[in-house]
């Protein structure tokens, strides 16, 4: 068993029930899991491996709970640059028909290293259409090589324009070979077991791209296997419109009505709820992924998260796709969750104290980007830096013109100033990012065969 010591952060950021932020702290590691957490003085002096992070911040890796990693290969669309949502998707739904298994593996890729440059140590990702022989399988495998944890969501479409849905048909399967193929890569790949780096998630895509009988189905499914669920909801206003004319349910109470509640379940998005339905939430234990740029890039609207967690609903922090994003900066969409909120409140006319207890802070952002994240999950052994827990960690220089002048509060520094990359990210204590450089990939090349990709993809 292999032994690392991290020692002399300038702070350590535990994200522990205690909130502990440790000067001059370390970890001492064993075989990937955290044996100690402290002062760089109590904990032993030598390991097989040491890494002394003088002037660095030290903190839990960041969580990432919704994107959809092939979107990367359409960013920037012109016909989708101004679009809402429903234009957006039915703008780009014939482009992503075109997508192969390699396109699939290189976008995989270059979403996974942004998000590890950036800080992010376990991405869940929502591949929902698989054209061309494209499957979950080509993720997985691409995965593996930059080496972050990764919730694989089993996304799925059944309810073509045909029937009533948005998508077209072309982009929609058949619900049988939906549900057997669930059920193959649950069986193939899913480690319930603590420290695992690869979970399976069930997530058909959406209530207009679905039947009723699919996500009964996929719950039931779900279920019987113990893993997670997953969709979007309560994006926009079309939908909560698309959904009251279909089902006659506003898009919370539709899940209820097909067995989509519980502590097995997060939506992503979570706009448009209103405070009963926050409450539905909290009573039902359901978590929510937050993605904040997404909702501003397609005038979705503000989702309520300060409402959210003061009713006690589980937050997590998502990118989203890089086609609304259109990046994969987790640390970056950590801020704009804390401006947004601000503003928010502004808009709201919040009565703010001499204090500012009404401002979402930086900490409550770092806090819904880990622990957040990990509760969406449904992990308890990732989030927080504390004995037991895996060794998934970030280190940030703050040596460096960003933070100059800032240091009275370097933990505010990392999202007041506008954030840049990390310059360490270890993922069950092998590195991953190391003095700011991706580890697995030759990203120069694979920036070409990206691009190549993107331009045959999007050109046709």
């Amino acid at each position: 068993m292999s032994t690392l010591l991290i020692k002399h952060a300038q702070v350590l950021v535990t994200m522990d029930d205690h909130h502990r932020e440790i000067p001059d702290g370390g970890l001492f590691i064993r075989d990937g899991f955290i044996e100690q957490v402290g002062a760089s003085t109590d904990l032993p002096v030598t390991a097989d491996e040491e890494l002394d992070l003088t002037g660095h911040i030290v903190m839990p890796g960041l969580i990432n709970t919704h994107h959809h990693f092939y979107q990367t290969l359409t960013r920037a669309v012109p016909a989708a640059q101004n679009a809402n949502l429903f234009n957006w998707l039915t703008t780009l739904y014939p482009i992503w028909a075109r997508l192969t298994p390699e396109d699939i593996r290189i976008s995989t890729q270059t979403a996974l290293s942004e998000l590890a440059l950036s800080g992010c140590t376990t991405a869940s990702d929502h591949l929902y259409l698989f054209p061309n022989g494209s499957r979950l399988d080509d993720e997985i495998e691409a995965a593996r090589i930059v080496g972050l944890r990764l919730h694989a969501s089993r996304g799925s479409m059944s309810l073509g324009q045909s029937k009533g849905g948005l998508p077209p048909d072309s982009v929609v399967d058949n619900e049988e070979k939906i549900l057997e193929d669930s059920e193959r890569l649950i069986r193939a790949y899913h480690d319930p077991n603590p420290g695992s780096m690869i979970q399976i998630v069930l997530a058909p895509c959406s209530p207009f791209s679905v039947t009723g009988e699919l996500m009964k189905q996929s719950a039931a499914l779900a279920r019987r296997y113990g893993v997670q669920l997953h969709t979007h909801l309560a994006e926009t206003q079309d939908e909560e419109q698309f959904c009251l004319q279909k089902f006659g349910y506003r898009p919370v109470a539709y899940m209820q009505s097909v067995d989509w509640v519980g502590d097995d379940v997060w939506f992503a998005h979570s706009v448009h709820v209103s405070a009963e339905e926050i409450a539905v939430y909290s009573r039902e234990k359901c978590g929510v992924a937050h993605c904040p740029s997404s909702n501003m890039r397609l005038a979705s609207g503000i989702a309520p998260i300060v409402d959210m967690l003061s009713a006690g609903v589980s937050v997590g922090l998502g990118v989203d796709g890089s086609a609304s994003n259109d990046g994969s900066h987790l640390l970056a969409e950590a801020r704009q969750a804390m401006l947004l909120a601000r503003l928010n409140a502004g808009l709201k006319g919040a009565s703010l104290s001499s204090t500012g207890s009404e401002i979402f802070s930086v900490r409550q952002a770092l806090e819904i980007a880990t622990r957040g994240g990990a509760a969406v999950l449904g992990r308890n052994d990732i989030g927080s830096l504390e004995a037991g827990k895996c060794a998934d960690f970030i280190a940030i220089n703050l040596n460096r013109l960003d933070y100059a002048g800032a240091l009275h509060d370097p933990v505010a520094a990392v999202l007041l100033c506008q954030p840049r990359g990390v310059d360490y990210n270890y993922v069950h204590g092998r590195p991953v990012v190391m003095d700011g450089r991706i580890l697995g990939l030759d990203l120069e090349e694979h920036i070409q065969l990206h691009n190549k990709a993107a331009k045959r993809l999007v050109e046709g």
